[in-house]
């Protein structure tokens, strides 16, 4: 699963957020996803993706923001 489909099922399944309007410039807040949706989000990148998102990560404002962190992440962890 990429980072994008991963953050897409996450706001489709969990807030309704209809499939088009995720996109990478969309704000996170503006599709509804707080400090806890955020951290829940976070933890379905871990779970799914089998990456460790350390707590000192800026938290990202937009959808290609939190694509970066989990695709730099998944980077790591491939190398």
């Amino acid at each position: 699963m990429s980072s994008t489909e991963l953050i897409r099922t996450f706001l489709v399944d969990r807030l309704g957020v209809q499939p088009d309007q995720v996109l990478p410039e969309a704000l996170l807040a503006e599709l509804g996803v707080d400090s806890l949706m955020l951290a829940e989000l976070m933890f379905e990148a871990e779970d799914r993706l089998g990456i460790d998102i350390p707590s000192d990560v800026q938290p990202p404002r937009t959808v290609a923001e939190m694509q970066a962190v989990i695709d730099s992440l998944a980077a790591l962890k491939a190398s």
